[in-house]
């Protein structure tokens, strides 16, 4: 049963992305130093807004469904305020349709995540694959909502130190915003081709 809202408060993020070769070093590098919190396979769709993004996630793996609204928007800076709303698996199509009538359905992309997830020094690294990112990983600390900058600042440390000893070279801010503009882009055109009528010849 879907439980209480949850402010998750401040959400230290950074990104990498690794062909498939680096990615099984990685694995077993945190197969045997880290701790394996396990598979977390996840259906997402999700809009990206100008300031925000807004998910509704069908975790497959756990069997568990959620809504996220995260302020921010990736390539611009590592931290996130997150809040989210536990909801029944059965209600994820319901969401979704209640956002497309709320007038973002332009703004909507559906992705389906391969992930596995682990701790390492303190930090949570997702390993994941999808479509649009090929193989790439998260790295993040969660913070409580009142921490100052300092803490952050030490989060974003502990996640390069993290990165550095497992030999991956984590996305720069300009290499996030360029991704992300360009899969929009992509996405854009994908869907006025899509919308366009099919001329018979």
């Amino acid at each position: 049963m879907p439980g209480r809202a949850e402010l998750l408060a401040i959400e230290i993020e950074m990104r990498a992305r690794f062909d498939e070769l680096a990615h099984d070093r990685l694995i077993t590098r945190l197969e045997r130093e880290g701790e394996d919190l396990g598979r977390d396979d996840k259906r997402i769709y999700f809009y990206v807004l100008p300031d925000k993004l807004l998910k509704v996630t069908d975790n497959i793996a756990a069997g568990s469904a959620k809504i996220t609204l995260k302020a921010g928007k990736i390539g611009q800076g590592a931290a996130f305020p997150e809040t989210e709303i536990p909801i029944a698996r059965e209600d994820v199509d319901a969401a979704v349709r209640i956002f497309n009538h709320l007038g973002f359905e332009g703004e909507m992309h559906e992705a389906f995540n391969q992930r596995r997830n682990f701790r390492f020094r303190g930090v949570e690294i997702a390993v994941k694959w999808s479509e649009a990112w090929g193989h790439h990983a998260e790295f993040e600390v969660l913070l409580a909502d009142t921490s100052g900058q300092a803490a952050l600042d030490e989060a974003e440390a502990r996640i390069r130190a993290v990165a550095r000893e497992l030999d991956v070279t984590l996305m720069s801010e300009q290499e996030l915003a360029d991704f992300t503009a360009a899969f929009e882009a992509a996405e854009r055109a994908r869907k006025a081709g899509a919308e366009q009528p099919t001329t018979v010849r």
